[in-house]
């Protein structure tokens, strides 16, 4: 059956998660043979992110005003608005040209282009409900088509989250500690924490638990992100900073204090973050992108939702531990993480119950149809 043509639209509104999954989902689908035009208004995130590219992927600037003429040698067969973008109106106009331009003739008429909107990440209810309604266009030049709200999930009855055909096959090949010492950490057994997130309101006490006890008594080291990560835990310890971690020499970019060394990373690409989740014992992680690859790694993880004003991330969170099946003592960790309990924050456990949570939601999950596989099926049964 023939590659089709897809064009992705993505706005990059903040923190790089809207165009790191629009990049993913680009690249999945050009190695699975379908050919992308992934049109995005600033791309400057994809110079580290994805410094190698991917065949079968195309790059394009969204501006405010966007050359459709590529339109005319490679019509559009699936057209993706990521996370309800508004498509820019000239692209819509010359898709509906080239449709009505086919009058009566069956081929040309079966350029009309399938037209999803790809919508965010929940584990609520109202996502298997809503997943494949279609919304009529009642004016403009794609009067009469139909949009198509399209959901990641984790239910059959949704379209199933981001995973690579490789994936495991990758992770199960990883080596941690060459990983690490590519990244120039001299890592002495201690327990590897990743931090990827926002502000979260109880990072001061999490940084202070560690620093007097570690994990299980044990020394941690954590691995911060590069960005608001970074300028968050700089903001809380750049002062009273001792080196009395013997076994460590320290790099310019690490600091210790009692039982927690920190090393600050640099920006890692997609590639790279995935083995960062791989190689660490405990994942912090923010946002959509990255708590799906924590689901993947199987390790243990705490997720910061994207705080909302309306508070609709509270019901969210709920629902995605629900998910899970995570118990008591998860649940209230991340109730205080996100803010959504006012008490303080929760010493980290014994991780065993989180290890064997995140291990049966990686494993049930991966028997679920894949994102981009769903979507291809869905656009081959549905041009």
């Amino acid at each position: 059956m023939r590659s089709l043509q897809w064009d992705i639209f993505c706005k990059v509104i903040d923190n790089f998660g809207d165009i790191g999954v629009c990049w993913r989902l680009a690249a999945d689908l050009a190695i699975r043979g379908q050919r992308v035009r992934l049109w995005v208004d600033d791309g400057s995130a994809l110079a580290w992110m994805a410094p190698d590219g991917c065949d079968g992927v195309r790059v394009l600037p969204w501006t405010q005003s966007i050359d459709v003429s590529l339109l005319n040698a490679a019509p559009c067969d699936v057209l993706i608005e990521a996370f309800g973008c508004e498509i820019a109106p000239e692209f819509i106009a010359a898709c509906a040209c080239i449709y009505w331009a086919g009058g009566q003739n069956a081929t040309l008429k079966a350029l009309k282009p399938l037209w999803i909107n790809l919508e965010y990440l929940s584990a609520e209810p109202y996502v298997t409900r809503c997943h494949g309604l279609k919304s009529l266009i009642s004016s403009g030049p794609a009067a009469d088509w139909n949009k198509v709200f399209y959901y990641p999930g984790f239910t059959a009855g949704t379209g199933g989250l981001l995973r690579e055909a490789d994936l495991q096959k990758r992770q199960a090949g990883f080596d941690r500690a060459a990983w690490l010492r590519q990244q120039g950490i001299d890592w002495q057994g201690e327990t590897l924490v990743s931090l990827f997130c926002y502000e979260p309101p109880a990072l001061a006490q999490l940084l202070d638990h560690l620093q007097q006890n570690g994990i299980n008594r044990q020394p941690v080291r954590l691995m911060v992100a590069a960005g608001r990560a970074t300028e968050a835990v700089k903001a809380l310890k750049t002062s009273k900073i001792r080196q009395n971690y013997p076994k460590i020499g320290l790099q310019p970019n690490e600091y210790v204090r009692d039982q927690l060394l920190i090393s600050y990373l640099p920006q890692l690409s997609q590639t790279d973050f995935d083995r960062l989740l791989w190689a660490s014992d405990i994942n912090f992680v923010r946002g959509e992108d990255s708590v799906v690859r924590a689901i993947w790694a199987g390790k243990p993880f705490v997720w910061q939702i994207y705080p909302q004003d309306d508070g609709a991330h509270g019901p969210k969170l709920e629902a995605f531990m629900d998910m899970l099946g995570a118990p008591t003592d998860l649940r209230a960790f991340h109730r205080v993480w996100n803010g959504l309990a006012c008490e303080a924050l929760p010493p980290l456990p014994e991780l065993t119950s989180w290890q064997q949570t995140a291990k049966f939601a990686s494993k049930e999950l991966a028997h679920q149809p894949d994102l981009t596989s769903s979507l291809i099926e869905y656009a081959r049964k549905n041009r």
